[in-house]
C-alpha cells in the first residue's frame, strides 16, 4: 500500500500575541510556532500558516485576496461610492460588502513579493514545505474591473504576474487556491487556461497543487454546486495533485472522483473545518478506508483538512492537526 501523506491546506489561527503587537520578529516567531506545531504532530508536508498576509481590517478572508491584489500595479484600493454600488450588484459577490480594489489600468507586479514569505518559511521548516497563493480566477472575480471589462482577460493578466513570482519560489509544493470557481463551473475553461499559466511556471524540483473548496468566508460556505461539474476542469490542470473539500460534502459525492485522469494525485479532505468538534483518529481512518474502497487502493495520496484553520480557536486547530497524523497512522497500521 502506498504511503499516504498528511498535509494542511494553508492557514492557521492568528496567535493573540501577534495580533496585539505585530512586528517582523513577532511574525517570524509565530510562523516558527505554526510550523513546529505541525512537525511535532506528524504532518509530512507543512505550511507557514499564512500569518504574514492576515488583514486586520478585513479578517473574513484571512487576507487571501487583499494581500495579493493591493500591491499590484493597475489596482486602486480606494473605493468610490458608485463603485461600491456597482460591485454590490455583481452576481457571486453578495458575500462581500466591498471590493478589495478597483482595476484601473494594466495589471503589473507592483510591490508584490512572494519570494520573501516563502524564504521566511523555508528557513524555519525541517520537513517538506508547501507554499500557498490564491489563484487567478478567484482574484479576478473579487476585483471590481473597470479596465479589462472581462474576467477572463483580467485573470490572464493576473496569471502572468503570479507565474513570474512562482518561478522564484523555493518550496517542495506550490499550491494555488480557488474558492470561487466551484460556484461558477461554467467558467472552467478560461479559469483552467489562466491557472495553467501559473502551474507551468512552478520550478521543476517542486510539485504543483490546486486546492478547491466551496468557500470559507468567516467559516461559512458561500458557493453552491457539486464537484461533478468540475471534473473536466480538474482533468485539465497542469498539476501534480489536487487538494479537495470532501469532509463537509455529501458522502455520495466522493464517487465523482472516479472520473479523475490517471496521474493526477488526489488529496482527500478528512477534517471538517466548519465544525469545532475534533475528529477522532478512527473517524479519519474510516474516511480513508471508504475512499480507498470507492476510488481504488493508492488513489488517495494526501489527507488534509477541507480548508484552512484560520477561523478556529488554536486549541481546536491543533487537535485537528494531531488527528490527521493519528488517523493516517491508524489506517496504515503504524
Amino acid at each position: 500500500m502506498a504511503h499516504i501523506l498528511t498535509t494542511v491546506v494553508g492557514s492557521y489561527p492568528v496567535p493573540d500575541w501577534l495580533a496585539r503587537s505585530p512586528s517582523e520578529q513577532a511574525l517570524v516567531d509565530a510562523t516558527r510556532v505554526v510550523i513546529a506545531t505541525q512537525e511535532r504532530s506528524g504532518i509530512d508536508l507543512v505550511a507557514d500558516g499564512e500569518l504574514y498576509r492576515f488583514d486586520f481590517n478585513h479578517p473574513d478572508t484571512n487576507g487571501m485576496i487583499e494581500y495579493f491584489v493591493r500591491p499590484l500595479a493597475g489596482v486602486r484600493s480606494e473605493i468610490g461610492f458608485s463603485e461600491w454600488l456597482d460591485y454590490s450588484r455583481e452576481a457571486g459577490m453578495r458575500f462581500r460588502t466591498r471590493p478589495p480594489g478597483v482595476v484601473v489600468g494594466a495589471i503589473g507586479a507592483g510591490t508584490l513579493n512572494l519570494k520573501l514569505p516563502c524564504m521566511r518559511a523555508q528557513g524555519l521548516a525541517t520537513r517538506p514545505l508547501k507554499f500557498t497563493l490564491t489563484g487567478p480566477h478567484m482574484l479576478a472575480k473579487t476585483l471590481h474591473d473597470r479596465f479589462y471589462k472581462s474576467p477572463s482577460k483580467l485573470a490572464h493578466a493576473i496569471a502572468d504576474v503570479l507565474a513570474e513570482q512562482v518561478k522564484h519560489l523555493d518550496a517542495d509544493v506550490i499550491q494555488l487556491d480557488e474558492a470561487n470557481l466551484p460556484g461558477h463551473p461554467e467558467e472552467w475553461k478560461w479559469a483552467a487556461a489562466a491557472i495553467n499559466k501559473v502551474l507551468k511556471a512552478v520550478p521543476k524540483k517542486a510539485k504543483a497543487a490546486v486546492h478547491l473548496c466551496f468557500g470559507n468566508y468567516g467559516g461559512q460556505s458561500v458557493q453552491q454546486g457539486t464537484w461533478g461539474k468540475l471534473i473536466a476542469y480538474l482533468n485539465s490542470l497542469e498539476a501534480d495533485h489536487i487538494v479537495m473539500e470532501t469532509s463537509h460534502r455529501p458522502p455520495e459525492e466522493l464517487a465523482v472522483f472516479k472520473g479523475l485522469r490517471r496521474g493526477l494525485g488526489f488529496g482527500l479532505g478528512v477534517v471538517d473545518v466548519k465544525r469545532t468538534e475534533i475528529e477522532k483518529p478512527d473517524q479519519i481512518a474510516r474516511a480513508i478506508e471508504r475512499a480507498d474502497k470507492l476510488l481504488g487502493k493508492g488513489r488517495v495520496q494526501y489527507i488534509h483538512p477541507d480548508c484552512g484553520f484560520w477561523m478556529l480557536p488554536r486549541s481546536v486547530a491543533d487537535g485537528k492537526i494531531r488527528a490527521l497524523a493519528a488517523g493516517r497512522d491508524l489506517y496504515e497500521g503504524r
